[in-house]
């Protein structure tokens, strides 16, 4: 089993295998990824007293890992017939284990790990610091995140949950601790800092993760699932993928990636609320106008996202925007022309396909949205109904 580069689709199903962090792959078409939600919040209050994190000092990697190391679970999932996309399983042959890591999340049993690591298994178990090992439940799962929700019956006196930071706050250059199980050594700390944010990573159905955190803290197989943890104490990232640096290779080379702790309230309130999640979904591909495309091609906007594709059925279709048909080659880019350009979406200037994806992010399946946009040059407007994300970019 090996985790592949960022050109290896196939890492991304073999990491359920070992639970580990999967690697990267191609940022996917947009298709609006996270729909609006309640937020969960939590507070010093809901963790262990111990948990709190001291006001406004920062803690060593040691008092760190003292105080959330016990949060942090082993997270062991089997699979005995097919994955729940009804593709062969994951785990390969029947009854094969894959492992990942969790952190819990409250005092009545909720676990955060990743989805891939319980892809498609018939029984999934935690263990905890004490060796105690229990069944869980999955309450419900994201792919679109790489996220799932578990839940144990145990004793709440035995759970020491891990509070959630913003991840908004973050900043690059911040020192960060990953805990987790890689290749099975329980509870791992590992220590780095944040090198960059904002960036896409692929999801286990091909979807786009926005906003995910870069950190050099080595993260290896059986990471997946654990927690990034700020110098306060707090959850701000769930571990999820990294790149290896070659088709062959496995190990860590000081790139992981986490899903920033916003998106994980928003998934985990869903989840905890209806057991499902449900993302708004526009259904276009597109690029964002750049000056040297205006300039070459004398588009009536400097600024906005050109509409590349329209997915058949998808709100943008139903809604009458139309797509391009014309590939050109401006500063060694492709973009295709012909189509709409966006410049506003619900009142919000659009500018770059990040901010598109963002502003379809705030919103639910159903809602009614106006979009500004220029069509031969003429400015004109349409009202869009978004819809639910599909299983796939592909539908």
């Amino acid at each position: 089993m090996s985790f592949a580069s960022l050109r290896a689709v196939i890492a991304l199903v073999a990491s359920a295998v070992l639970g580990g962090a999967v690697a990267v792959g191609a940022v996917a078409a947009l298709g609006g990824l996270d729909g609006g939600t309640t937020v969960v919040t939590e507070t010093p209050s809901a963790a262990s007293p111990g948990l709190a994190p001291r006001s406004g000092a920062a803690m060593t990697v040691h008092e760190i890992y003292e105080r959330a190391a016990s949060g942090v679970v082993r997270v062991n999932a089997t699979s005995n017939s097919t994955s729940s996309s009804g593709t062969p399983s994951p785990f390969g042959a029947q009854g094969v284990s894959a492992l990942g890591s969790g952190f819990v999340i409250d005092k009545t049993g909720h676990i955060v790990t990743n989805y891939h690591v319980v892809e498609g298994a018939d029984e999934v178990t935690v263990s905890f610091s004490n060796r105690d090992t229990v069944k869980a439940e999955v309450v419900g799962t994201d792919p679109s995140s790489d996220l799932a929700v578990l839940r144990v019956q145990t004793a709440a006196s035995a759970l020491t949950p891990l509070p959630l930071g913003n991840s908004d706050n973050v900043q690059v250059g911040d020192p960060v601790v990953a805990i987790g199980n890689p290749f099975g050594l329980d509870r791992t700390v590992t220590a780095g800092i944040v090198s960059a944010l904002q960036r896409l990573i692929t999801a286990p159905n091909q979807f786009t993760i926005d906003h995910v955190i870069q950190t050099d803290a080595p993260i290896n197989h059986g990471n997946s699932g654990g927690p990034l943890i700020n110098a306060r104490g707090q959850v701000i990232g769930v571990n999820t993928q990294i790149e290896t640096g070659g088709d062959t290779a496995t190990g860590n080379v000081g790139i992981g990636f986490s899903v920033p702790s916003n998106t994980v309230k928003d998934v985990v309130a869903q989840i905890l609320k209806t057991g499902r999640v449900e993302h708004a979904y526009l259904g276009i591909s597109g690029q964002a106008v750049t000056p040297d495309v205006a300039e070459t091609y004398n588009l009536p906007v400097k600024a906005g996202v050109l509409v590349g594709s329209v997915t058949s059925g998808s709100g943008a279709d139903k809604g009458g925007l139309k797509g391009g048909a014309r590939q050109v080659v401006v500063a060694g880019d492709t973009f295709v022309l012909g189509g709409d350009i966006i410049v506003s979406f619900d009142g919000q200037q659009i500018s770059s396909i990040e901010e598109l994806r963002d502003a379809v992010a705030s919103h639910s399946p159903g809602d009614k949205v106006e979009l500004v946009i220029y069509r031969d040059a003429h400015k004109t407007s349409v009202t869009v109904t978004l819809g639910r994300q599909p299983p796939s970019p592909q539908g």
